[in-house]
Protein backbone atom coordinates (compact mmCIF):
# COMPACT_ATOMS: atom_id res chain seq x y z
CA UNK A 1 0.00 0.00 0.00
CA UNK A 2 0.96 3.31 -0.58
CA UNK A 3 -0.61 7.26 -0.54
CA UNK A 4 -1.20 8.32 -4.55
CA UNK A 5 -0.41 11.58 -5.62
CA UNK A 6 -3.58 12.74 -5.13
CA UNK A 7 -3.74 11.40 -1.65
CA UNK A 8 -0.14 13.67 -0.46
CA UNK A 9 -2.08 16.46 -2.30
CA UNK A 10 -5.60 16.20 0.00
CA UNK A 11 -2.81 15.73 2.31
CA UNK A 12 -1.43 19.48 1.67
CA UNK A 13 -4.64 20.95 1.02
CA UNK A 14 -5.97 20.30 4.30
CA UNK A 15 -2.52 20.94 6.20
CA UNK A 16 -1.02 24.17 5.00
CA UNK A 17 -1.69 27.59 5.57
CA UNK A 18 -3.94 29.14 3.18
CA UNK A 19 -1.43 31.22 1.78
CA UNK A 20 1.08 28.20 0.49
CA UNK A 21 1.77 27.08 -2.37
CA UNK A 22 -0.06 23.81 -2.96
CA UNK A 23 1.07 21.13 -5.67
CA UNK A 24 -2.11 20.08 -7.30
CA UNK A 25 -2.43 24.11 -8.17
CA UNK A 26 0.86 23.59 -9.78
CA UNK A 27 0.68 25.80 -13.04
CA UNK A 28 2.51 22.29 -14.80
CA UNK A 29 5.90 22.41 -16.60
CA UNK A 30 7.03 23.81 -19.95
CA UNK A 31 7.06 19.86 -21.97
CA UNK A 32 4.22 17.76 -21.51
CA UNK A 33 4.74 14.96 -18.84
CA UNK A 34 2.68 12.72 -16.65
CA UNK A 35 3.12 13.34 -12.93
CA UNK A 36 4.00 10.02 -10.95
CA UNK A 37 1.85 7.87 -9.30
CA UNK A 38 2.99 8.46 -5.75
CA UNK A 39 5.34 12.15 -5.65
CA UNK A 40 3.17 15.18 -5.88
CA UNK A 41 5.01 17.71 -8.52
CA UNK A 42 7.28 19.46 -6.28
CA UNK A 43 8.64 16.26 -4.65
CA UNK A 44 9.37 15.18 -8.49
CA UNK A 45 10.94 18.91 -9.02
CA UNK A 46 13.41 17.99 -5.60
CA UNK A 47 14.39 14.34 -6.23
CA UNK A 48 15.67 15.65 -10.36
CA UNK A 49 17.68 18.14 -8.92
CA UNK A 50 19.20 15.49 -6.55
CA UNK A 51 19.94 13.66 -9.41
CA UNK A 52 21.40 15.92 -11.52
CA UNK A 53 24.99 16.40 -12.62
CA UNK A 54 25.62 19.74 -11.45
CA UNK A 55 24.22 18.20 -8.20
CA UNK A 56 26.82 15.88 -7.83
CA UNK A 57 29.58 18.94 -8.87
CA UNK A 58 28.41 20.79 -5.84
CA UNK A 59 30.66 18.64 -3.46
CA UNK A 60 33.63 19.60 -5.11
CA UNK A 61 32.93 23.39 -5.70
CA UNK A 62 34.32 26.09 -3.57
CA UNK A 63 31.92 28.07 -0.76
CA UNK A 64 34.86 30.04 0.63
CA UNK A 65 38.35 27.95 0.71
CA UNK A 66 39.58 25.97 -2.30
CA UNK A 67 39.45 22.54 -2.08
CA UNK A 68 42.76 21.54 -1.61
CA UNK A 69 42.60 23.54 1.91
CA UNK A 70 41.40 20.27 3.79
CA UNK A 71 38.40 18.59 3.95
CA UNK A 72 36.35 20.13 7.18
CA UNK A 73 35.47 23.17 5.44
CA UNK A 74 32.24 23.84 3.60
CA UNK A 75 32.11 23.39 -0.04
CA UNK A 76 28.91 24.33 -2.02
CA UNK A 77 26.91 20.82 -1.80
CA UNK A 78 27.37 21.37 2.54
CA UNK A 79 26.14 25.02 1.82
CA UNK A 80 23.16 23.65 -0.21
CA UNK A 81 22.20 21.21 1.96
CA UNK A 82 22.25 23.40 5.13
CA UNK A 83 20.04 25.90 3.07
CA UNK A 84 17.69 23.06 2.75
CA UNK A 85 17.72 22.22 6.40
CA UNK A 86 17.11 25.59 7.54
CA UNK A 87 14.31 26.26 4.62
CA UNK A 88 12.62 22.92 5.76
CA UNK A 89 12.36 24.33 9.53
CA UNK A 90 11.12 27.16 8.32
CA UNK A 91 8.29 26.51 6.36
CA UNK A 92 7.08 23.45 8.71
CA UNK A 93 7.03 25.69 11.25
CA UNK A 94 5.37 28.80 9.20
CA UNK A 95 2.62 26.27 7.42
CA UNK A 96 4.00 25.89 3.90
CA UNK A 97 5.10 24.05 1.11
CA UNK A 98 8.12 22.34 2.60
CA UNK A 99 8.73 21.01 -0.89
CA UNK A 100 9.03 23.29 -3.39
CA UNK A 101 10.98 25.64 -0.51
CA UNK A 102 13.55 21.97 -0.62
CA UNK A 103 13.70 22.43 -4.50
CA UNK A 104 14.60 25.71 -4.75
CA UNK A 105 16.97 25.85 -1.72
CA UNK A 106 18.24 22.78 -3.59
CA UNK A 107 18.88 23.93 -6.67
CA UNK A 108 19.58 27.75 -6.28
CA UNK A 109 23.62 27.67 -6.12
CA UNK A 110 23.65 24.54 -9.24
CA UNK A 111 25.60 27.58 -11.64
CA UNK A 112 28.11 28.10 -9.39
CA UNK A 113 31.72 27.97 -11.16
CA UNK A 114 34.79 26.41 -9.62
CA UNK A 115 36.94 28.41 -7.46
CA UNK A 116 33.61 29.89 -5.37
CA UNK A 117 32.93 33.67 -6.12
CA UNK A 118 36.53 34.69 -7.28
CA UNK A 119 35.84 32.40 -10.04
CA UNK A 120 32.44 34.08 -10.82
CA UNK A 121 34.06 37.54 -11.00
CA UNK A 122 36.82 35.91 -13.41
CA UNK A 123 34.58 35.10 -15.62
CA UNK A 124 31.98 37.96 -15.67
CA UNK A 125 34.82 40.01 -16.63
CA UNK A 126 35.97 37.94 -19.27
CA UNK A 127 32.38 37.78 -20.36
CA UNK A 128 31.88 41.74 -20.24
CA UNK A 129 31.08 42.03 -23.81
CA UNK A 130 29.33 38.61 -24.50
CA UNK A 131 26.54 38.94 -21.91
CA UNK A 132 28.30 38.39 -18.74
CA UNK A 133 28.33 35.87 -16.14
CA UNK A 134 26.15 35.56 -12.48
CA UNK A 135 25.33 32.50 -10.79
CA UNK A 136 22.03 32.69 -10.07
CA UNK A 137 21.13 33.11 -14.08
CA UNK A 138 23.78 30.29 -14.97
CA UNK A 139 21.81 28.67 -12.34
CA UNK A 140 18.24 28.52 -14.05
CA UNK A 141 19.88 27.98 -17.18
CA UNK A 142 21.10 24.96 -15.72
CA UNK A 143 17.64 23.44 -14.90
CA UNK A 144 15.90 24.90 -18.20
CA UNK A 145 18.98 24.35 -21.04
CA UNK A 146 21.94 22.56 -20.00
CA UNK A 147 21.36 19.77 -18.39
CA UNK A 148 20.74 17.02 -20.49
CA UNK A 149 19.00 14.14 -18.94
CA UNK A 150 15.77 13.58 -21.20
CA UNK A 151 15.44 12.85 -25.20
CA UNK A 152 12.38 15.12 -25.09
CA UNK A 153 13.61 18.53 -23.84
CA UNK A 154 16.27 20.25 -22.24
CA UNK A 155 17.14 20.78 -18.91
CA UNK A 156 14.99 19.01 -16.32
CA UNK A 157 11.75 20.46 -17.11
CA UNK A 158 10.81 21.55 -13.45
CA UNK A 159 7.47 22.91 -12.12
CA UNK A 160 6.67 26.61 -13.17
CA UNK A 161 6.88 27.48 -9.20
CA UNK A 162 10.05 25.83 -8.91
CA UNK A 163 11.53 28.21 -11.99
CA UNK A 164 9.95 31.42 -10.87
CA UNK A 165 11.42 30.40 -7.10
CA UNK A 166 14.66 30.43 -9.05
CA UNK A 167 14.00 33.30 -11.12
CA UNK A 168 13.18 35.51 -8.06
CA UNK A 169 16.33 34.59 -5.78
CA UNK A 170 17.22 38.29 -4.82
CA UNK A 171 20.20 39.53 -6.66
CA UNK A 172 21.41 42.76 -8.60
CA UNK A 173 20.39 40.82 -11.71
CA UNK A 174 16.82 40.56 -12.93
CA UNK A 175 16.09 37.17 -14.15
CA UNK A 176 11.90 38.17 -14.41
CA UNK A 177 12.16 39.21 -17.97
CA UNK A 178 14.32 35.67 -18.89
CA UNK A 179 11.39 33.69 -16.75
CA UNK A 180 8.66 35.77 -18.27
CA UNK A 181 7.93 36.85 -15.01
CA UNK A 182 5.96 40.14 -13.36
CA UNK A 183 9.15 42.09 -12.13
CA UNK A 184 6.60 44.23 -9.97
CA UNK A 185 5.67 40.76 -7.66
CA UNK A 186 7.43 39.06 -4.87
CA UNK A 187 8.07 35.73 -4.82
CA UNK A 188 6.07 33.28 -2.95
CA UNK A 189 6.84 32.76 0.59
CA UNK A 190 7.93 29.57 -0.30
CA UNK A 191 10.30 31.76 -2.81
CA UNK A 192 11.09 34.19 0.71
CA UNK A 193 12.16 31.40 3.13
CA UNK A 194 14.53 29.88 0.23
CA UNK A 195 15.98 33.70 -0.07
CA UNK A 196 16.43 34.35 4.00
CA UNK A 197 18.05 30.77 4.64
CA UNK A 198 20.35 31.13 1.99
CA UNK A 199 21.94 34.46 3.30
CA UNK A 200 21.23 33.15 6.97
CA UNK A 201 23.63 30.20 6.33
CA UNK A 202 25.76 31.76 4.11
CA UNK A 203 26.80 34.36 7.08
CA UNK A 204 26.68 31.55 9.80
CA UNK A 205 28.88 29.08 8.22
CA UNK A 206 31.50 31.09 6.48
CA UNK A 207 31.84 32.48 10.02
CA UNK A 208 32.25 28.96 11.97
CA UNK A 209 35.24 28.42 9.02
CA UNK A 210 36.98 31.29 9.45
CA UNK A 211 36.94 30.87 13.29
CA UNK A 212 38.08 27.38 12.18
CA UNK A 213 40.85 28.50 10.34
CA UNK A 214 42.06 30.83 12.33
CA UNK A 215 41.57 33.61 10.61
CA UNK A 216 39.11 35.34 12.68
CA UNK A 217 39.86 35.21 16.40
CA UNK A 218 37.00 35.82 19.22
CA UNK A 219 39.04 38.75 19.94
CA UNK A 220 38.59 40.53 16.47
CA UNK A 221 34.34 39.41 17.19
CA UNK A 222 34.20 41.69 20.44
CA UNK A 223 32.60 44.80 19.48
CA UNK A 224 29.93 43.34 17.24
CA UNK A 225 26.81 43.39 18.63
CA UNK A 226 25.31 40.40 17.81
CA UNK A 227 28.47 38.23 18.89
CA UNK A 228 28.30 40.46 22.48
CA UNK A 229 24.09 38.83 22.47
CA UNK A 230 25.28 35.06 22.11
CA UNK A 231 28.23 35.43 24.55
CA UNK A 232 25.56 36.54 26.75
CA UNK A 233 23.09 33.90 25.91
CA UNK A 234 25.84 31.06 26.19
CA UNK A 235 27.66 32.80 29.56
CA UNK A 236 31.04 33.05 28.03
CA UNK A 237 32.95 35.23 29.58
CA UNK A 238 36.08 35.21 26.94
CA UNK A 239 39.35 33.53 25.96
CA UNK A 240 40.32 30.69 23.88
CA UNK A 241 37.43 28.93 21.96
CA UNK A 242 37.75 25.45 21.46
CA UNK A 243 35.73 22.94 18.76
CA UNK A 244 32.87 22.27 21.19
CA UNK A 245 32.28 25.86 21.86
CA UNK A 246 32.77 27.32 18.66
CA UNK A 247 29.85 24.39 17.82
CA UNK A 248 27.77 25.94 20.79
CA UNK A 249 28.37 29.29 18.88
CA UNK A 250 27.09 28.62 15.62
CA UNK A 251 24.33 26.42 16.57
CA UNK A 252 23.25 29.36 18.61
CA UNK A 253 23.78 31.90 16.00
CA UNK A 254 21.37 30.29 13.55
CA UNK A 255 18.66 29.39 16.20
CA UNK A 256 18.72 32.90 16.88
CA UNK A 257 18.54 34.29 13.39
CA UNK A 258 15.95 31.32 12.45
CA UNK A 259 13.58 32.31 15.74
CA UNK A 260 14.13 35.97 14.84
CA UNK A 261 13.05 35.33 11.75
CA UNK A 262 9.80 33.41 11.91
CA UNK A 263 8.72 35.86 14.95
CA UNK A 264 8.98 39.01 12.64
CA UNK A 265 7.73 37.04 9.32
CA UNK A 266 4.77 35.47 11.99
CA UNK A 267 4.07 39.05 12.76
CA UNK A 268 3.69 40.18 8.95
CA UNK A 269 1.44 37.58 8.06
CA UNK A 270 -0.74 38.49 11.33
CA UNK A 271 -0.52 42.26 9.96
CA UNK A 272 -1.64 41.27 6.07
CA UNK A 273 -3.40 38.53 6.52
CA UNK A 274 -3.31 36.67 3.23
CA UNK A 275 -6.02 34.07 1.92
CA UNK A 276 -3.40 33.27 -0.82
CA UNK A 277 -0.19 32.75 -2.04
CA UNK A 278 -1.33 35.55 -4.82
CA UNK A 279 -1.98 37.77 -2.21
CA UNK A 280 1.52 37.34 -0.76
CA UNK A 281 3.24 37.93 -4.01
CA UNK A 282 1.04 41.18 -4.45
CA UNK A 283 2.72 42.56 -0.96
CA UNK A 284 4.40 45.80 -1.30
CA UNK A 285 7.55 44.57 0.43
CA UNK A 286 8.52 40.81 1.38
CA UNK A 287 6.91 39.22 4.45
CA UNK A 288 9.72 36.48 5.22
CA UNK A 289 12.32 38.77 7.23
CA UNK A 290 14.31 39.69 10.13
CA UNK A 291 13.42 41.98 12.67
CA UNK A 292 14.83 45.99 12.15
CA UNK A 293 17.58 45.37 15.16
CA UNK A 294 18.65 41.85 13.87
CA UNK A 295 18.67 42.87 10.21
CA UNK A 296 20.91 45.31 11.27
CA UNK A 297 23.33 42.91 13.48
CA UNK A 298 23.14 40.18 10.56
CA UNK A 299 24.30 43.64 8.25
CA UNK A 300 27.23 44.00 10.18
CA UNK A 301 28.94 40.02 10.77
CA UNK A 302 28.37 40.06 7.02
CA UNK A 303 30.58 43.39 6.52
CA UNK A 304 32.81 41.95 9.22
CA UNK A 305 33.08 39.01 7.32
CA UNK A 306 33.86 40.65 3.89
CA UNK A 307 36.74 43.14 5.54
CA UNK A 308 38.50 40.20 8.00
CA UNK A 309 37.98 37.00 6.02
CA UNK A 310 37.13 37.60 3.08
CA UNK A 311 39.89 39.59 2.37
CA UNK A 312 42.23 38.35 4.82
CA UNK A 313 45.89 37.18 2.52
CA UNK A 314 45.15 33.65 2.57
CA UNK A 315 41.61 33.87 0.70
CA UNK A 316 43.12 36.64 -1.56
CA UNK A 317 45.70 34.07 -2.49
CA UNK A 318 43.26 31.52 -3.39
CA UNK A 319 41.54 34.16 -5.46
CA UNK A 320 44.34 35.48 -7.41
CA UNK A 321 45.58 31.72 -8.07
CA UNK A 322 41.55 30.88 -9.75
CA UNK A 323 41.60 34.06 -11.60
CA UNK A 324 44.97 32.65 -13.12
CA UNK A 325 43.84 29.74 -13.82
CA UNK A 326 39.96 30.24 -15.71
CA UNK A 327 41.49 33.13 -17.01
CA UNK A 328 43.92 30.84 -19.09
CA UNK A 329 41.68 28.39 -19.63
CA UNK A 330 39.20 30.39 -20.86
CA UNK A 331 41.43 32.32 -23.28
CA UNK A 332 43.06 29.17 -24.93
CA UNK A 333 39.87 27.58 -25.78
CA UNK A 334 38.52 30.27 -27.10
CA UNK A 335 41.36 30.85 -29.57
CA UNK A 336 41.16 27.23 -30.63
CA UNK A 337 37.67 25.87 -29.95
CA UNK A 338 38.81 22.28 -31.38
CA UNK A 339 40.29 22.04 -27.86
CA UNK A 340 36.82 21.53 -26.30
CA UNK A 341 34.71 18.70 -25.73
CA UNK A 342 33.18 17.21 -28.65
CA UNK A 343 29.44 18.03 -26.90
CA UNK A 344 30.34 21.22 -26.09
CA UNK A 345 31.78 21.88 -29.88
CA UNK A 346 28.79 20.76 -31.43
CA UNK A 347 26.63 23.37 -29.62
CA UNK A 348 28.97 25.76 -31.70
CA UNK A 349 26.72 25.46 -34.77
CA UNK A 350 23.81 27.59 -32.87
CA UNK A 351 25.18 29.04 -29.75
CA UNK A 352 27.84 31.70 -29.19
CA UNK A 353 31.55 30.70 -28.66
CA UNK A 354 31.72 32.50 -25.76
CA UNK A 355 28.76 31.23 -23.89
CA UNK A 356 29.82 27.82 -24.87
CA UNK A 357 33.34 28.50 -23.26
CA UNK A 358 31.86 29.89 -20.27
CA UNK A 359 29.09 27.33 -19.92
CA UNK A 360 32.01 24.56 -19.77
CA UNK A 361 34.31 26.53 -17.42
CA UNK A 362 31.14 26.90 -15.24
CA UNK A 363 30.19 23.06 -15.41
CA UNK A 364 33.89 22.26 -13.57
CA UNK A 365 34.26 21.97 -10.30
CA UNK A 366 37.92 22.85 -8.16
CA UNK A 367 39.86 19.58 -8.77
CA UNK A 368 38.47 19.23 -12.58
CA UNK A 369 39.54 23.14 -13.60
CA UNK A 370 42.73 22.41 -12.18
CA UNK A 371 43.27 19.09 -13.89
CA UNK A 372 41.99 21.12 -17.39
CA UNK A 373 44.98 23.47 -16.75
CA UNK A 374 47.89 20.61 -16.53
CA UNK A 375 45.79 18.99 -19.61
CA UNK A 376 45.97 22.15 -21.59
CA UNK A 377 49.51 23.74 -20.56
CA UNK A 378 51.66 21.30 -18.61
CA UNK A 379 53.89 19.39 -21.33
CA UNK A 380 54.21 16.16 -19.31
CA UNK A 381 50.39 16.24 -18.79
CA UNK A 382 49.02 13.77 -21.06
CA UNK A 383 45.98 16.05 -22.74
Amino acid sequence: MFLSREQLEQVEAERLAAYAVLSRDSRGRHHTDPEPLYRTAFQRDRDRILHSAAFRRLEYKTQVFVNDEGDYYRTRLTHTLEVAQIGRTMARALGVNEDLVEAICLAHDLGHPPFGHAGEDVLNALMQHHGGFNHNQQSYRVVTELESRYPGWPGLNLTRETLEGLARHETDYDLSRVAQLDPALHGTLETQIANLTDELAYNAHDLDDGLRAGLITPDDLRDLPIWALLCQRLAWQGGSLDEVQRHAFIRELVGLLVDDALQTTAAHLRAVQPDSAAEVQRQPRVIVAHSDQMAQMNAELKHFLYENMYYSFRVVRMKKRAEYFIARIFGTLVDEPRQLPKASQQRLDSELLHRVVADYIASMTDRSALLEYRHLFDPLTRP
